[in-house]
């Protein structure tokens, strides 16, 4: 065998293997998101709505989708102003405003058979010391929330259902919470739901890649000693 035929017989076995090795797919998930507003922009709740205690002037936000991980998650659509979505809500004492948007999300992310409802915000007047939990329960009725405390539907939305898996989803990341860890009604992670990051290389792949360096590496051997047989 020559060096050139050992190069060719490297290629196709490393064609073969990476063509019939693809890479795993990481699971989504269909739930409710948390989100606190921060400045111009949404940023990924660290707590679940049971614990979170916004304080008067805040704005925070869920939306309903289909994603992996706090990396992956969409966030809320359209206007976040406090001063827009609270100006009919004058400030009293002995309470606060929490100003709050929430995204029903697409059709294509909605449970079968259902249609979701149009986001819409609200403003929430409740006691100083209210969970964000509480500030909803008062203006998105009725809620639903599973054995493990995960926020299923908020005004009713969806009707069924509640973190659960939804195949063919290609996002992969290394990081962030799941549906349990970040809408629990305690804020403490849960094992129920939790993705499974699969989407990395398979132990199949590096296996296969050894066996091929192997297989290489043989065959350059045995084109040089035929060469030096010749020359000598």
């Amino acid at each position: 065998m020559t060096r050139r035929s050992a190069a060719l017989v490297l290629a196709a076995l490393l064609l073969s293997l990476t063509g019939a090795v693809q890479p795993a797919e990481a699971a989504g998930y269909r739930y409710w998101s948390f989100w606190d507003r921060s400045g111009d922009g949404w940023t990924y709740a660290t707590q679940g709505p049971s614990t979170a205690r916004p304080a008067d002037g805040d704005v925070q936000g869920f939306r309903f989708a289909v994603s992996a991980d706090s990396q992956d998650a969409s966030k809320p659509r359209g206007a976040a102003s406090f001063a827009a979505i609270c100006a009919k809500t004058p400030a009293r004492d002995d309470t606060k405003r929490v100003a709050l948007v929430i995204d029903f999300g697409t059709a294509a992310d909605a449970p079968s058979g259902e249609t979701p409802p149009t986001p819409r915000t609200a403003c929430a007047r409740v006691s100083p010391d209210a969970t964000t939990a509480e500030a909803l329960a008062s203006v998105a009725k009725p809620l639903r929330y599973d054995t493990n405390a995960l926020l299923c539907a908020i005004a009713g939305y969806p009707e069924t259902g509640c973190g659960e898996q939804v195949s063919g989803q290609a996002s992969d990341r290394a990081s962030g919470q799941t549906p349990s860890e970040q809408t629990s009604g305690t804020g403490k992670p849960t094992s129920a739901g939790k993705p499974d990051k699969d989407g990395g290389p398979s132990v199949g792949l590096y296996a296969g890649a050894a066996a091929v360096a192997v297989l290489g590496a043989a065959a350059v051997w045995q084109a040089r000693r035929r060469g030096s047989r010749r020359d000598g």
